[in-house]
């Protein structure tokens, strides 16, 4: 089969295009002939990174839709030929979603919704998964989010134009928030407008604070953060009482001087999010969530929602990766079948 690997950390030139054989499929595994591949910032910064790489090679990509191709002994309620998408395929694997067939466990294989495309399917994973359990972490929110789970919550998304931000938004909206999200440009605040935000706040021209308060006195009471060490004192500004801050992005220049007094004056919580380590039943949770909410229509990608498209070919995977580190706005997708 046809998959894109790497044999050592670089810049997007290690992706080579190479043959490997079409994986097993075990006990309790499904293998998935993959139709849609998506990027993620995480996909390119592990590359970067330094972490040893498997012996053979490691293929990129955690986040995937496609069709069932095998199902493993013990594997029940899936069957060849269902349509799914997938979730941390390459997280301490050597496989990930950029190759043509990929078999995984099967808690993660999710049946793709009859309404949805690859292309959603592709495109939830990590961004999906991230924002729901940064959305679930305020103490009035259960663990698994439903339409009503956070009404009469306000909820602010900083950088709402990103994956991220965008799954936040749509996954808020469809749970009953009240939606504000802060952007950098004119064109970014009407993708938020199609995303579903009530409220958008371009941080270039105006002023986050008083432009959040003044709709929202109370303040919010869930920020999900994509820059705390640059908007740390504009969240404690607007973070209501008991809210929480919940921070899914990081650099190693980010140590952050946190404001003590504001936050125990507001009784303030900071929640970290790393999907890959989220508890077990809380991700189980996360999953049930965002496939419910893509049943429901309420989780849609491409222009129109809000989150533009950028295809590549499989032989171009490099060029996609390149996409994303470079933040193209909206989500990069690579096209594994031909």
């Amino acid at each position: 089969m046809k998959a894109i690997a790497y044999t050592h950390a670089g810049d997007p030139s290690v992706l080579k295009l190479v043959d490997r054989p079409v994986p097993p499929v075990g006990a309790g595994e499904i293998r998935v002939k993959i139709a849609v591949s998506g990027v993620n910032p995480t996909d390119w910064k592990a590359r970067q990174g330094e972490e040893t790489v498997p012996a053979g090679g490691q293929v990129p990509n955690q986040d995937g839709a496609g069709i069932v191709d095998a199902v493993g002994e013990g594997v029940t309620g899936m069957k060849v030929g269902d349509r799914v998408w997938v979730w941390d395929a390459a997280w301490q694997r050597a496989d990930g979603t950029a190759q043509e067939y990929v078999s995984l466990p099967a808690r993660q294989v999710v049946p793709l919704p009859d309404n949805a495309s690859f292309d959603v399917g592709a495109s939830m994973g990590i961004p999906a998964l991230t924002a729901h359990r940064a959305l679930t972490a305020h103490r009035d929110a259960p663990l698994e989010l439903k339409p009503g789970a956070l009404s009469g919550l306000t909820v602010l998304v900083a950088g709402g134009a990103g994956a991220v931000g965008h799954a936040a938004i749509q996954l808020a909206v469809w749970a009953g928030a009240t939606v504000s999200t802060t952007v950098s440009s004119d064109e970014k605040a009407e993708l938020c407008k199609r995303a579903g935000a009530h409220q958008r706040i371009n941080y270039r021209n105006q002023d986050v604070t008083h432009e959040f308060l003044r709709q929202h006195p109370e303040g919010a009471d869930i920020i999900v953060e994509v820059n705390l060490r640059a908007n740390v004192d504009t969240d404690f500004a607007v973070l209501a009482n008991d809210g929480v801050i919940t921070i899914y992005a990081s650099d190693e220049r980010d140590a952050v001087a946190i404001p003590t007094r504001a936050g125990m004056t507001r009784n303030a919580r900071l929640q970290y999010v790393l999907t890959y380590l989220t508890d077990h039943n809380a991700k189980l949770a996360s999953v049930r969530a965002v496939n419910a909410a893509i049943s429901a229509g309420a989780l849609a990608v491409g222009e129109q929602a809000g989150l533009p498209l950028h295809r590549y070919s499989l032989e171009n995977t490099a060029e996609a990766h390149r996409a994303s580190e470079n933040g193209v706005v909206g989500k990069v997708l690579i096209d594994v079948a031909t």
